[in-house]
């Protein structure tokens, strides 16, 4: 049974914050702090997942399995106040918020004043980085229902306008509100592959942070080891997601649609599917990365309830350390 917040709340605050305490001195010492998603409770896309599920539950619920911070959601409110106001009642902080961007159709300008609202409740609640995910030239009009081989290609003359609109976009991000851009390499969106993800570090500036999704980019095709080789110095977020690979291969295999992928159970959270967290983890450790580990699952929570995988994700991470 799901844990709700008015139980989490009942029960004594110091519990939950000794074991925020427990896994910060864990992580700690490799400058890395642990948060997670709400996407593991309230899905952003496929909206009856946890539609009842409050912003103030999944903080809740996330504070009391010991998580130190939090990503946004679709249930979050939109102004900087409100959403202090949220994390300073539920005792954790904020890590960052997706962002839906265009840059693949549309100029710098427009998309520097798409994103202020957005920017400034990161900016103003202490976040550091904006997750950035590409939402231009996606197939049809509800593109995360088209069949996986419909993702996006861009041609190869167009590589380095997109590139260049992307890298102005970040440097004007980081010069106007203080946070980083993290591109999020995804299913179905522009980067996917780990050819294209290449590609998307060659076409840009250093200001155009890495989001290293593991689950994302095992789904793609890619080599966790080898992206963090090659790509190591332009990694500024880190999202631990397992999958479980023969689900995701019947998916590939019928071509179908990414939603029918997580419908059907394709993610999951650390310690419940196949990905070998250990060259992940070596990095995370190494001076290379200081930052965030956030647990991300896009799952159904009737099927996956929410706090029993948030909290054998954390279990799992904390075994990564020692705990």
């Amino acid at each position: 049974m799901s844990t709700t917040a008015s139980d989490v709340r009942s029960s004594p605050a110091r519990e939950w914050q000794a074991s925020q305490i427990a896994t910060r001195d864990l992580l700690a010492p490799y400058g890395l702090r642990l948060g997670i998603n709400p996407l593991g409770w309230t899905n952003d896309v496929i909206t009856e997942f946890g539609d009842d599920t409050s912003a103030e539950t999944f903080i809740a619920e996330a504070a009391a399995c010991g998580y130190e911070g939090v990503e946004m959601g679709r249930k979050f409110p939109t102004e900087p106040a409100a959403v202090g106001r949220l994390l300073a009642e539920g005792g954790v902080d904020l890590v960052s918020g997706w962002y839906s961007g265009r840059l693949g159709e549309i100029s710098v300008a427009e998309e520097l004043k798409n994103v202020a609202r957005h920017a400034r409740v990161l900016a103003e609640n202490g976040a550091r980085v904006l997750v950035y995910g590409e939402t231009g030239l996606m197939p049809g009009d509800d593109p995360l229902n088209e069949p996986l081989s419909a993702t996006p290609v861009v041609p190869d003359r167009e590589w380095p306008g997109y590139g260049q609109r992307l890298t102005e976009f970040a440097e004007a991000l980081e010069d106007d509100y203080g946070i980083r851009l993290a591109y999020h390499a995804h299913l179905m969106m522009v980067a996917e592959s780990e050819a294209e993800i290449d590609r998307l570090m060659a076409e840009t500036g250093d200001s155009v942070g890495l989001l290293f999704d593991t689950g994302h980019i095992v789904a793609g095709g890619g080599d966790l080891g080898r992206v963090l080789a090659n790509h190591g110095h332009r990694i500024n977020h880190i999202h631990l997601k397992d999958i479980r690979r023969d689900v995701f291969a019947g998916i590939r295999e019928r071509d179908e649609s990414f939603n029918t992928g997580v419908r059907a159970g394709m993610f999951t959270v650390p310690g419940d599917g196949t990905i070998d967290y250990a060259p992940v983890i070596d990095f995370a450790k190494s001076e290379a990365y200081n930052g965030w580990l956030v647990v991300e699952a896009e799952q159904d929570p009737a099927q996956a309830p929410s706090v029993e995988y948030a909290d054998k994700a954390m279990r799992t991470v904390r075994s990564f350390f020692g705990g």
